[in-house]
């Protein structure tokens, strides 16, 4: 590369394509963006189902497994991640949420100025382009596009209906005023077609002069001068490079690989890096700590109707049928995907104020997200708890950047996660159970009678939970000893260098947190460009930023 650049940026995912997109927007800003993965040429990329297919495809998602979790029985957990532009953005379940705004005044009172509810929706409202138009609560024009499910399906309308017969209100929003409630969620679709961060925030971006794109581009570490980030090096169809920046490194590589490339940079806990012979760099012992992940418990019935998407996709007609909807009028399954419906509700109310858990509705059953469907009529109630007080960590196992860092979530290790854990199994058992539901339920599969108390219960939580994909907070923003980032997301103790993406959450959000990174995202663009145009006014008048050097090792 013989260009100059201001910024690079280290992974194309819900963070970095917003990042480069924006930063971009400005002609004078040259922009690197460095991608592990190939393009997202895929067509199950972009087809709102192709989720189930996207979720095993080693090219374009990076299938990790946890280290095996004392807490669920010794098991090993399917982590998936986005390996593509677009990242997990790409291979999502594609549901719209943004969590509770108590999630972010917490965030703020914990010493993280700028980051309370209030200051943050401009950004969510900036980076959505929602079809019902733009309100005090959404954007109407934003490059994120935000689409209602149109056709109202039986099972979703039972499971309102159920949810409201037991104390939750049906919602037609519940990224308004208030998250509590049952309904149909809104999916990050545009006319039958994924809206990744791709396709949002880097398509409109990529005939720009200014930003240079490498896919296929693993970034194996971060080079320092003294304890300032000058660039990165990455290894390219086999080759090793090395490229410099004259303004920052961004790092938005996700809460697993982010921290993976500070330790292995020499910025962690000394003792983890002194055990692989690692030079210690900067000491910051809370890099790969605070892990948090939503776990979610999938109750699987069969129902009494063949109403279900399994009854479609296990028969030539059913599966003509959709794809024909999907043709004409880009409707129907193929343009929907998995989950359909949800709602938020308090499964231990005497010790919440706000929705404790969350469900995903889907109008199919497979033993696992993603996996073959069953040959009976099937649904899934899948129920996760919304903050885990749960904590595990990530740590590089050895100096080769290509291998996975040990992952350790650390599911229901503490008693508050045990027990909503089983009151959120019953809350779905009830809804299942209400009158509006029950003519629907031929028998529950999974976890079926037999876990018929607490014990039972946790068992089984133990032995199928399973991730709903949420991985976060292993570089937190703060002040106290763990914390990675400062309010403006760079890095303590250590100039030139972000950390933009779900690693920097202190605590998770209530919800999916696809839309919380892009509205992060959003905000850091407005830092980075307050903190650039700052350092231009404190230099000494005829002073000039040092020349990039591009290197090739």
């Amino acid at each position: 590369m013989d260009a100059s650049f201001d910024h690079i940026v280290v992974g194309a995912g819900s963070a970095g394509c917003v990042l480069a997109g924006r930063l971009s927007e400005d002609p004078a800003t040259r922009v690197l963006l460095l991608e592990a993965g190939p393009p997202d040429r895929s067509l199950w990329i972009h087809l709102p189902i192709g989720y189930g297919k996207t979720m095993w495809d080693k090219r374009l998602n990076w299938c990790f497994e946890t280290d095996p979790d004392p807490n669920m029985n010794g098991r090993r957990i399917y982590w998936p991640r986005g390996r593509t532009l677009g990242g997990s953005s790409s291979i999502n379940g594609l549901i719209y949420i943004r969590g509770q705004h108590e999630d972010y005044d917490a965030w703020a009172a914990a010493g993280n100025a700028g980051w309370s509810h209030a200051e943050l929706l401009p950004y969510f409202r900036r980076s959505e382009g929602n079809a019902r138009g733009g309100d005090r609560w959404h954007g109407g024009d934003g490059p994120l596009k935000v689409s209602d499910i149109g056709a109202k399906h039986p099972l979703i309308e039972a499971f309102i209906a159920g949810a409201e017969s037991i104390g939750v209100p049906r919602t037609e929003d519940f990224n308004g005023a208030r998250q509590e409630g049952a309904g149909y969620y809104q999916l990050t679709t545009h006319r039958g077609w994924r809206c990744s961060t791709a396709v949002a925030y880097l398509r409109p971006a990529r005939g720009r002069p200014n930003l240079r794109v490498e896919t296929d581009a693993h970034v194996t570490g971060l080079v320092f001068e003294g304890r300032r980030a000058v660039g990165v090096r990455y290894r390219q169809h086999g080759q090793d490079h090395e490229v410099r920046c004259r303004g920052e490194v961004l790092l938005a590589a996700g809460a697993l690989q982010s921290p993976q490339l500070l330790q292995l940079s020499g910025v962690g806990d000394p003792a983890l890096l002194a055990r692989h012979g690692i030079p210690l760099r900067h000491a910051l012992p809370g890099v790969g700590e605070n892990l948090q992940d939503h776990l979610q418990f999938r109750l699987i019935f069969e129902c009494t109707q063949p109403i279900t998407t399994n009854d479609e996709l296990n028969s030539w007609l059913g599966q003509a049928k959709i794809g024909l909807q999907w043709l004409l009028a880009r409707k129907g399954p193929l343009a929907v995907g998995i989950n359909q419906g949800g709602c938020f509700m308090k499964a231990l109310p005497g010790e919440t104020a706000t929705p404790d858990i969350q469900f995903h509705v889907a109008t199919l059953s497979a033993e696992m997200a993603g996996g073959q469907v069953h040959p009976f009529s099937g649904f899934t109630f899948s129920v996760c708890q919304l903050r885990p007080s749960s904590r595990g960590h990530v740590r590089i196992r050895s100096t080769d950047p290509f291998e996975p860092p040990e992952m350790q979530p650390n599911y229901l290790s503490t008693d508050l996660d045990r027990r909503t854990a089983i009151a959120a199994v019953k809350a779905a058992r009830a809804i299942a159970a209400s009158a509006p539901m029950r003519g629907l339920v031929k028998r529950e599969v999974k976890p079926g009678p037999a876990a018929a108390d607490d014990a039972a219960i946790l068992e089984f939580c133990r032995n199928a939970g399973a991730t709903i994909f949420h991985p976060s907070g292993t570089c937190k923003m703060g002040r106290d000893a763990l914390a990675v980032v400062d309010e403006r997301l760079r890095v303590h103790g250590l100039e030139g260098l972000r950390v933009v993406d779900c690693s920097v959450m202190p605590t998770l959000v209530s919800g999916n947190t696809n839309a919380p990174v892009v509205a992060m995202a959003e905000k850091a663009v407005d830092m980075i460009r307050e903190d650039a145009a700052r350092g231009r006014l404190a230099q000494p008048q005829g002073a000039t930023a040092p020349a990039l050097q591009t290197v090739e090792a």
